[in-house]
C-alpha cells in the first residue's frame, strides 16, 4: 500500500469536486462485485490510508499491513455500505481502528520484549522512521508518547487537516471528547517540548 511499492501513485486529489461523480460511479460498480472499480478506489486513496497508518503504528511494514488489511475488510462489507458517510471516512474509520489495534499490540509486545531487546538497536530502529531534522525527530519522539486515540486526533486534525467535526465522524466519539484529546495532547507536547529545551 506504500507509495512506490509497485502501484502507480493515484492521479486524482481528495479534494477534485469534479472526480467526485466518478468516484460514486467507482463505488455503486465495486459494491457489485466489480475488481477493477474498487482497484480503483484503493488507488485513489491509499496513500492517505498508509499515511494514516503510519502515524499511529509508527513503521511502514505495519503501517501498510493495516492499510492492505483496511481495504480488504471495505471490500467485504462494500454490499453493505449505504453512504450515510463519505467513503473517505468510512475507510478512514477502519483504518483507525485496525491502527489503533495494531499498535496496542505491538505495544504489548514490545513491554514484553524489552528485557531480551537491546537498547541501543531499539533506538537505532526508531530513528531510521523519522525525519531527519532535529525539531522533528523531537516532535515524532513526543508525539509516540501519546496515547493511541491521542495520536489518531492530532494526526487526523493537523496532519490530515480535518475539523473537529470530520475527526468526531472519523473516530466516532463526540466533538467534545475530541477537543478534549486535543487539548490534552497538546498540553502534554508543550510540556515535553519545555523540558526537552536546553538550559
Amino acid at each position: 500500500m506504500k507509495p512506490g511499492a509497485g502501484l502507480e501513485r493515484s492521479k486524482s486529489s481528495m479534494g477534485d469536486s469534479a472526480a467526485e461523480p466518478l468516484e460514486s460511479e467507482w463505488i455503486d460498480r465495486a459494491r457489485r462485485g466489480d475488481a477493477e472499480a474498487f482497484r480503483e478506489l484503493v488507488d485513489r486513496h491509499r496513500d492517505r490510508a498508509y499515511g494514516l497508518a503510519l502515524r499511529i503504528v509508527r513503521v511502514p511494514a505495519d503501517a501498510e499491513e493495516v492499510a492492505q488489511d483496511a481495504f480488504v475488510r471495505v471490500w467485504r462489507a462494500l454490499p453493505r455500505f449505504r453512504g450515510d458517510a463519505a467513503f473517505a471516512t468510512w475507510l478512514h474509520r477502519i483504518v483507525l481502528r485496525l491502527a489503533i489495534d495494531r499498535s496496542a499490540r505491538l505495544r504489548a509486545r514490545r513491554q514484553r520484549e524489552a528485557s531480551l531487546a537491546e537498547q541501543a538497536t531499539e533506538s537505532k530502529a526508531a530513528r531510521e522512521h523519522v525525519p531527519t531534522s532535529q525539531a522533528a525527530e523531537r516532535l515524532e519522539a513526543m508525539m509516540s508518547e501519546l496515547s493511541e486515540v491521542q495520536r489518531a486526533v492530532v494526526t487526523l486534525f493537523y496532519y490530515g487537516d480535518h475539523s473537529v467535526e470530520d475527526v468526531s465522524r472519523s473516530m466516532r466519539m463526540p466533538e467534545n471528547t475530541v477537543k478534549t484529546h486535543l487539548s490534552r495532547a497538546r498540553a502534554a507536547l508543550r510540556s515535553a517540548w519545555g523540558k526537552a529545551e536546553p538550559r
